[in-house]
Formats: structure tokens, sequence, C-alpha cells
């Protein structure tokens, strides 16, 4: 009765249009009036203790280092660096954009900041250049999903905090599928391209002006270094390296490149706090959610469901993977994970999967509901940076799907993407 008063009630808010965290709460309430065991401040006090933790802390630092580096020329600098050296390849400025939405995800952790931030350099560049308007932004809306899988990555520590998995092992796993997801949609760039015939720059630079190029932009490229390096090295936590890397972007933007003004500053403040603020509700409600679910052992439920659908290790895999694909089309990451991470991974653990692994499929799916409409963030993120409809950014998005979910399969049947840098450095 309690497990039905919290599905059944969760999908009448979502139909009312309810905003999701919202939603998730009130069906927490909901389930808590039903049962009639637990207290009605139970929500409450669970949407504090959820938010009192060191490793969530780490979420509204990155959420703020992302918006101070877009705004304070990190995406033009790296988009230089790029255009000197591949600028001449066909389809130099597309590969550019790929290239600089993988350096940009290793500096701030989040997929639609990355579209946002890098789009408005490129999107006009490649309009110069005679790209279509379909193309080039179904292009940075699928190159800005990188953002959450390259770490930082905001949904790995999410997933970190709800499975009590290693986030900094985490972040290590996700370099290989992040290069991975570059590297095709590089190559689905230079065919398609090379087939419609968008050719790179004529420019040639010489090495003095790429040297000049490097320079410009070295407090740019030397930040991954500090963040990921202070994590690995052991210097500081994966919650301390959000606070660096804050730190870090204040300072480049406002006393090095000197691109922040005091009023780009208060935008790109209230920008962080209205996020911060709507990814805490969620977190807190889904929190309480999760919990719930845990006492009416619905995971065990749900386990023992799909298990006895299938006892093979392939075909759940895919039913899992196309559970993912469909919530994430509906769902945004942050409740999804919340809610999902608990539920599934048991099932991984049955077949003896690591819970590294497990949360690296749970990050690229997720990453393709970036993509995925009708909720697909980054598509409008794209369609309002190149002042579009949403229908135009949907015309050119299936092929980087396609290759997405190509990704996906590679990674989800050959751990050894994501599990080698894991063991190699850190014993998993």
């Amino acid at each position: 009765m309690v497990s039905a008063a919290l599905f059944i009630s969760l999908v009448i808010f979502l139909i009312l249009n309810v905003p999701v965290g919202i939603a998730i709460g009130c069906s927490s309430l909901v389930a808590v009036i039903a049962s009639g065991t637990l207290s009605h401040t139970y929500i409450v006090s669970t949407l504090v203790s959820a938010s009192d933790s060191f490793p969530i802390m780490a979420i509204p630092l990155f959420i703020l280092a992302g918006e101070l580096m877009g705004a304070g020329g990190v995406s033009k600098r790296l988009l230089n660096v790029c255009n000197a050296f591949l600028g001449r390849v066909t389809g130099g400025v597309a590969i550019c954009t790929v290239v600089v939405c993988m350096f940009f995800a290793a500096v701030s952790g989040s997929g639609p900041a990355t579209v946002a931030a890098v789009g408005a350099m490129v999107v006009p560049a490649m309009m110069e250049r005679g790209y279509s308007k379909s193309f080039s932004l179904a292009l940075i809306a699928c190159a800005g999903s990188i953002g959450v899988i390259i770490p930082p990555s905001i949904p790995m520590v999410i997933y970190g905090v709800a499975t009590s998995t290693s986030i900094s092992a985490l972040f290590m796993a996700g370099f290989l599928p992040g290069f991975l997801i570059g590297g095709v949609l590089i190559l689905v760039c230079y065919v398609y391209c090379k087939k419609m015939g968008w050719k790179g720059d004529d420019k040639k630079f010489s090495a003095k002006e790429k040297l000049a190029v490097i320079w410009d932009a070295k407090w740019v490229l030397i930040n991954p270094i500090i963040i990921l390096g202070g994590i690995y090295g052991g210097i500081f936590t994966p919650t301390e390296a959000a606070a660096v890397a804050a730190v870090y972007a204040f300072i480049c933007g406002v006393f090095i490149h000197r691109e922040l003004n005091p009023k780009q500053l208060f935008n790109v403040i209230a920008n962080a706090c209205s996020t911060t603020g709507t990814t805490m509700v969620i977190i807190g409600c889904a929190t309480a959610f999760t919990k719930i679910l845990t006492i009416q052992q619905i995971p065990q439920m749900v386990t023992n469901a799909i298990l006895n659908v299938s006892s093979n290790m392939v075909v759940v895999l895919i039913l899992i993977n196309i559970l993912l694909l469909i919530v994430g089309c509906f769902m945004d990451t942050t409740p999804a994970m919340m809610v999902l991470a608990p539920i599934l991974l048991p099932i991984a653990l049955e077949f003896g999967m690591s819970p590294i692994h497990f949360g690296l499929i749970m990050v690229v799916n997720l990453a393709i509901g970036f993509i995925t409409p009708p909720l697909g963030i980054n598509l409008f993120v794209a369609a309002r940076v190149g002042d579009v409809k949403l229908e135009v950014v949907i015309k050119g998005i299936i092929m980087f799907i396609l290759a997405m979910i190509f990704c996906l399969l590679l990674i989800t049947y050959v751990p050894a993407i994501t599990l080698t840098l894991p063991k190699l450095f850190m014993g998993y």
C-alpha cells in the first residue's frame, strides 16, 4: 500500500507538471502519511541530513566554478588553442568544438554549462564557415554532454553519495569513456563534414603563433592539472578540489583575464545560486524518497523482478540500459541518479559487476538523456544559444545519439574501458 501510494502519487504530480524535486518530496510525504508509522517530520529531517554532507558540498562549488569559467574567457582561449592546431583539418571547427567541450568538461563538471559557455563562441564561427545550423547546434548539444563524463562530474558525485562509492575512483574511471566518446564524435564530424564539403581554414599558424596562443591560454590549460592532480596526488579531496576550482576560476576571470566585471560577477553568482538551490532541493527530496524505497524493500523487489525475466547478464544490462535511456528522456540527471542508483546497483552486484563500472554506465546513459527529447536540457540550451526553435536542433541530433549509444554499448560490455585506470592507479 505504501509503495503504491509512493509511485501513484509521483506519477500524478508529474502529470500535473509539478517540478520534479517538489513532486518527489510530495510523493514521499504521501507515502509517510500512508505508512502511519513514520513521523511527519521525516521529510524535513531528511532534507537537512541529506544536505549536511561533506561530499555534497562539491556540487554547489563545481556549479559556481563552471559559471565563473564560462563567463571568464575560458572557452574563448580553449577554442583559440584548438583552432591553431586543428583548424585546417576537414571539419576543423566542428572537431575543435568537441575538443574544447572535452577540455571544458575537465574544469566544469556540468553538461548545460559546457553547452552555454562553448556554444556562444563556436556556433557563430561555424555559421561563418557555412556549417548548417542544425548540425552545429546538435553537435554542441551532444559534445556538451561529455561535461558529465570526463571528471570532475556532478552526477558522479551524486552517484558516489547515493551508493557510498569512492568519488575519486569514479573520477578516474571517467577519463577513458570520455575520451572514447570524444574520439567517436570527432570521427563522426570528420566523415560528415567531408561528405558535406565543409573544409578547414586556409590559415596556417606558424610555430611562433601557436606558442603565443598556448601562452595566452596557459592559466586555462593548467587548471585541470591543478584540480585533478591535486585529487589523485592526495593533496585534497574532490570536495576541496571543487573549492580550489571555484577560487581559481574567480582569480583567472577577475584578476588575470579581467573579463569579469562586478555586474557580470553578480549575474554569475545569481545563476550559480539558482542552479544550486534547485539541485539541493532535488537531492534532499530524492534522499527521502530513496530511504522510503529501502524501508519498503523496493530495490530487492525490482532486483528479483528483473532477474526473473532473465539470468543472462547481457540481457539484464540491455534492459537496464533501455530503462535508463527512457528515464533520461523524462527526468533530470540528479533525481534519476538519486532514485535509481540504489535500486539498480544491487542488480549489478548480483552479477559481480564493480560499482565503479556500473556508475559509469549510469552516468553515460543519463548523459545521453541530455540530448534526447522531450526533456533534453542540452537541446534547449543549444536552441537558446542559436536563437532557433527546438526542432532545428532535434533535426541534426539523430546521428550523434546513435554514436553515443554505440559508445554506451562498448562501455557496458567492455569493463576495461572504465576499470583500467582505477585498477592501475588506485588498486580498484
